[in-house]
């Protein structure tokens, strides 16, 4: 997995895991090495990020133990080079983010392009959709998922409004995404990376929280081949 690098995959999992769970910039990322006596640069590290990235993502994804059958949808504007975007997002009743989609408009079709996206990945129709009173859910949803339950009320969608909040943060802490593409590379990793390293500690006791963070690590070992070459 890690042959032709010059570093060992414990620190290039290191590196990618810091800056796709806290907001750092690559150059944070690299300052936390040097402070620990490993000179590696920043290139590299965005380097290790983009190549690496997504496919521990996409085993985290698949490590999840369950979704469950109550989806919530939401999205949110992002501006990029002066123009505005959509980031579509759908989340479960736990929180678990489901899918992202960055997309121009927010009419039917880009929801039923969203909808279609979403049931190829989960592989399963929800039982109950819940969503904001945006008419676009309604209609795609008669011609994408017409059997799902559907709830529109705002006040129901908490769930889906709260999970765009690292995404703000990292926005911010980026100075804005470069690119549409860069954007929805990134959230695609950065979503399932992120969650994996911040349970629900409010709805956990201090025992079962140390409990599953190290559950988490031995996860993430495992994804990255740490533990079988250490």
């Amino acid at each position: 997995m890690y042959s032709r690098h010059r570093f060992p995959g414990e620190i290039i999992s290191y590196c990618v895991w810091w800056y796709y769970t806290f907001p750092l910039s690559y150059r944070d990322t690299e300052k936390m090495m040097l402070y620990r006596g490993i000179e590696v640069t920043y290139e590299s590290i965005r380097e290790w990020c983009q190549k690496f990235g997504q496919q521990y993502a996409n085993q985290l994804q698949r490590k999840r133990r369950y979704i469950t059958d109550k989806w919530h949808l939401d999205e949110m504007v992002v501006t990029i080079k002066k123009q505005q975007y959509y980031l579509w997002r759908a989340v479960d009743s736990e929180g678990n983010v489901l899918n992202v989609l960055l997309q121009r408009h927010r009419d039917t079709e880009a929801a039923k392009r969203f909808f279609r996206k979403l049931l190829k990945k989960q592989g399963f129709v929800p039982r109950v959709m819940v969503t904001d009173k945006l008419k676009s859910y309604e209609a795609a949803k008669k011609q994408v998922m017409p059997s799902v339950e559907h709830r529109q009320h705002k006040g129901l969608n908490n769930r889906a409004e709260n999970s765009h909040q690292p995404t703000r943060v990292r926005e911010r802490r980026m100075r804005r995404f470069k690119s549409p593409g860069q954007a929805q590379r990134f959230l695609s990793a950065f979503d399932p990376i992120r969650s994996h390293f911040h349970p629900k500690q409010h709805d956990l006791s201090s025992k079962r929280y140390r409990e599953q963070m190290r559950q988490c690590f031995e996860d993430s070992w495992e994804i990255t081949c740490v533990k079988d070459a250490a």
